[in-house]
């Protein structure tokens, strides 16, 4: 990864920036971005710095950000390529956006589990944007989960045998968004079942560093492995790599966005907030297969 001079933190060299300002919200992953409108054009040295904060921090947050879906997804596209999300219609205006809506009285919310995004595809999205366009009172916060740290967390005996072993991934296990389909009555929308085979512990393209690839919303057994024997390496894993001290929470105000990297992390929205409607818009950034 190429990145400006900066200083040396737990080992790995943190960047100096010039153009934003970087305010880490937690030790394990996570900041808070100022200094930047993103409904203007961004200088080719900020988007740079915006993404260096990105790799370093995984997930980070902008406030105060008045964005319609065009320019939601004109910052996105300064960042890779949008795709459209598996089976959910996007915005009749704006079909790469992704609405994401939990209504007063539904008690199921889109995605509310552990997880990284879509790993049942054969190239897993790089990375989401989300953006908060009406919020409850209260609740709705998301948890994000460094899985870098899930890694390097292991025993050297476990990483061993992880480092040598294929999880397979299926849309069957995604039970929260088979609500939000039925939800949004979306006839036309494929149900065909999506199964793609990714290893236990990926690479990161741009950083180099191993992370933790699995989740419990769609890493099913272990590729050459039963079910029933996968089941305890799986469920260990399942709680180890989303330890609190492994975790950020951010909490969403009106005109939040979150851009996290889904090759690192994983999150998990959490549905404290019955009686009330959460209505965000989101894009999913295309990815490379992992290795």
């Amino acid at each position: 990864m190429e990145m400006t001079k900066g200083k040396t933190i737990d080992n790995a060299v943190r960047p100096n920036y010039r153009y934003i300002k970087v305010h880490p919200i937690a030790g394990a992953l996570g900041a808070e971005i100022q200094g930047v409108d993103l409904s203007r054009p961004l200088e080719a040295e900020v988007v740079s710095e915006i993404r260096l904060a990105l790799l370093d921090h995984l997930v980070i947050f902008f406030s105060n950000q008045e964005l319609t879906p065009q320019q939601q997804l004109a910052f996105a596209k300064l960042f890779g390529q949008p795709m459209e999300y598996p089976v959910v219609r996007g915005l009749p205006e704006c079909p790469l956006i992704t609405p994401v809506v939990k209504l007063e009285h539904e008690r199921k919310n889109f995605g509310g589990v552990w997880h990284s995004d879509t790993t049942y595809l054969e190239c897993p999205p790089m990375g989401s944007i989300l953006y908060a366009v009406d919020i409850p009172p209260y609740g709705g916060d998301t948890l994000f989960a460094n899985q870098y740290m899930a890694y390097e967390n292991l025993s050297e005996g476990l990483k061993k045998t992880l480092d040598g072993l294929v999880g397979i991934n299926t849309s069957t296990n995604a039970h929260t968004f088979k609500m939000e389909l039925d939800r949004l009555r979306n006839a036309g929308s494929s149900q065909e079942v999506i199964v793609a085979a990714h290893p236990a512990v990926r690479t990161h393209p741009e950083t180099g560093r191993k992370a933790l690839y699995l989740n419990i919303n769609h890493t099913k057994y272990f590729e050459g492995w039963t079910e029933q024997e996968s089941k305890p390496l799986l469920d260990y894993l399942f709680q180890h790599q989303v330890r609190p001290e492994f975790t950020c929470r951010f909490r969403w105000e009106h005109g939040s966005l979150a851009f996290w990297d889904n090759r690192c992390t994983q999150h998990n929205p959490v549905n404290d907030y019955h009686g009330f409607k959460r209505i965000m818009h989101r894009v999913t950034l295309s990815g490379d297969k992992p290795y």
